[in-house]
């Protein structure tokens, strides 16, 4: 499985952005969906996670309430929809996907396939 992540841009304090992430090669109900991020200088961190059948979502208390994950089976995607974006949500943004789920689900060593990258930059 291949991943391809997507939705990026540069966006005022207060907007919102969704994030794609299109899985070639099909996921299975089984796998799980994770988002993560990494700004300059810091440790990639953690932002939330999904059962691709969305039996089960977990999501950083940094973004609760803000970020909401979500999928469509038919085009094997799964997206990052980002309200209320503040500055400090600038970064890249990573997707990632697993077979099974995990109580590790917060760290990145836990996730096997990563896409590529998409930069979220949120001005003040």
């Amino acid at each position: 499985v291949q991943l391809q992540a997507s939705g990026g841009g540069l966006v005022q304090a207060g907007a919102s952005l969704r994030l794609s992430c299109v899985a070639s090669g099909r996921a299975s109900s089984n796998d799980a969906v994770a988002w993560f991020r990494q700004a300059p200088g810091k440790e990639r961190e953690f932002v939330a996670a999904m059962r691709w059948n969305g039996a089960r979502t977990v999501h950083a208390d940094s973004v609760k309430g803000r970020f909401a994950t979500s999928r469509d089976n038919a085009k094997n995607t799964a997206y990052l929809q980002m309200n209320t974006l503040k500055p400090e949500d600038t970064a890249v943004y990573y997707c990632a996907l697993r077979s099974g789920w995990t109580i590790r689900f917060d760290q990145s060593y836990e996730w096997s396939h990563w896409g590529q990258g998409t930069q979220v930059t949120v001005s003040s």
